[in-house]
């Protein structure tokens, strides 16, 4: 997990955000997990794809959600600038603070990680991101 600062708030969020132009699903899992947290991952599976709609219904979010092994932790790595700190948590104590999750699917993501849902990285493909590349 990661505690972050949005809009003045303090907030707990699993490792994310978004595609660079011509950057692999698999690129950008490892980019954004090792700009928040200073840990190096290996992604295993795609745990799942999910939408979120603001509450306002201005803004629709789109989340596609890895699960992979901690590989090493970079000491005195430097995170993103709205990154308070990376943080192990159990369920419980991710759940005693749904008042400070990003949002609700925080921990739809967890309890359908421990459901046992898993889905090969196979499932992926990056042909536009081929194309891309090759220009």
């Amino acid at each position: 997990m990661v505690e972050e600062l949005i809009r003045g708030r303090n907030i707990f969020n699993q490792p994310a955000g978004h595609l660079e132009e011509g950057e692999r699903f698999i690129d950008a899992v490892k980019r954004e997990t090792l700009e928040e947290t200073g840990w190096i991952v290996k992604p295993r599976h795609l745990l799942g794809l999910y939408v979120y709609l603001t509450d306002d219904r201005s803004l629709t979010f789109h989340r596609a959600c890895f699960i992979a092994d901690a590989i090493e932790e970079i000491p005195n790595a430097t995170l993103d600038d709205a990154i308070i700190r990376a943080c192990w948590m159990t369920r419980d104590e991710i759940a005693a603070r749904s008042d400070q999750l990003r949002s609700d699917l925080v921990l739809r993501c967890i309890d359908d990680y421990l459901a046992g849902i898993r889905y090969p990285l196979t499932v992926l493909q990056d042909q536009a991101v081929d194309s891309f590349n090759e220009k």
